[in-house]
């Protein structure tokens, strides 16, 4: 065993797959683990450089390998990809992930700590209370149009047609029976948010970086907690165009014999960090256009010329760039620096937006905040 370099590590939920090399770049170690035998492994194991696919429990284990003296390394699951050969299994995983460790241009993943994601969860789970929330609504308002009682789109008319439903003398028993208990779900369910977004709020005013990062406009609380705890390590990106590109906000490349084309967005990265950000900047054009805040001239000249959602992916992106200058520098936010950067040049075709759903624009836009330049 003394003589490994580096060990691939295929993790799941109860077999772990080995595979290391020695400095001629030879297997000596190819080996299947139960989860309860991974600590006592490599407890016994000479420091050595481990490689793992960054996943939903790859960063417990790369804090338990760490803790052991081992250095721990996250790659991201589309950079092994091209590096296993035919055939998908366990051994050709891990063999991958050893391979594309060697690689210079391989950028890792950094590992986040337990707070961090504490925090992460508490996004997830306002996330899936917010869907609840919407499918709850949904399902009331369906199920009352097919006895003929309509009403408007929103949270705001679930519990008047609620009311309406009890008063009702024409329904049925049952029926009103069922609308009773949806009416009870969709309340538990919003004041479970209410709970989370109160907790998500004490964690914002408890994160300095967040609170510096939520004066760029259009960030607010939620993009700038996001943020904070999305990115582990800015200084992982060499520059604020690889962040943007690394949260999907870049058009894809289709260039070749000096023709540049640009296309959509990826869509690549993080989708709710993405999404914020897009949504964010959303907000920002609405109160831009109603006068409520004065927009850059880049900003004014890019409303004149392109769609609002175009802008809005574009305004994103140089939010994106931003944020990355702050949280590698420690700087807080000072428009004047924002307005002197160097505009983005759209690309001639339209850019599709984020997907809808997730973070709300209205929590984004009202209870965020979207902070105006000062």
């Amino acid at each position: 065993m003394e003589q490994l370099i580096r060990i691939g590590m295929d993790t799941s939920k109860s077999v772990f797959q080995l595979h290391g090399v020695d400095a001629g770049e030879e297997p000596v170690l190819v080996r299947k683990l139960s989860r309860h035998g991974v600590v006592p492994f490599f407890a016994k194991l000479a420091p050595v450089r481990i490689g793992l696919e960054a996943s939903g429990g790859s960063h417990h284990w790369a804090r338990e390998l760490s803790a052991l003296g081992h250095e721990v390394v996250q790659i991201a699951p589309q950079h092994v990809k091209p590096y296993v050969r035919r055939g998908k299994h366990d051994a050709a995983d891990a063999e991958a992930i050893c391979e594309v460790m060697s690689r210079p241009r391989t950028r890792f993943v950094a590992t986040k700590s337990i707070e961090q994601q504490a925090a992460q969860m508490l996004f997830g789970v306002r996330e899936q209370l917010v869907r609840r929330r919407t499918q709850l609504a949904n399902v009331i308002r369906g199920h009352a149009a097919e006895f003929g009682l309509v009403a408007a789109k929103g949270h705001a008319h679930v519990e008047p047609l609620l009311s309406r439903v009890a008063a009702d003398a024409d329904l049925p028993r049952l029926a009103k029976d069922l609308f009773d208990l949806l009416g009870q779900d969709y309340r538990a369910t919003c004041t479970q948010l209410a709970a989370i977004e109160k907790k998500l709020l004490a964690h914002y005013r408890d994160d300095a970086a967040a609170r510096r990062l939520a004066a760029i406009p259009g960030v607010g609380p939620v993009g700038a907690s996001l943020l904070s705890i999305k990115v582990a390590d800015a200084g992982a990106f060499a520059s604020g165009r690889d962040f943007a590109a690394w949260l999907g906000l870049t058009p894809k490349n289709h260039s070749t014999a000096g023709k540049n084309r640009l296309g959509v967005i990826t869509r690549a990265g993080d989708e709710m960090l993405r999404q914020v950000l897009v949504v964010g900047a959303t907000a920002y054009l609405q109160h831009v256009r109603r006068d409520r805040t004065k927009a850059s001239p880049w900003l004014t000249g890019l409303l004149a010329r392109k769609p609002p959602k175009l802008v809005a992916v574009a305004l994103a992106n140089r939010t994106a760039r931003i944020a990355w200058k702050m949280m590698v520098t420690g700087e807080p936010y000072r428009c004047d620096q924002a307005a002197s950067l160097t505009p983005l040049s759209p690309p001639s075709r339209p850019l599709r937006a984020a997907k809808g759903g997730g973070l709300r624009p209205a929590l984004t836009a009202v209870r965020s905040g979207v902070a105006t330049p000062t």
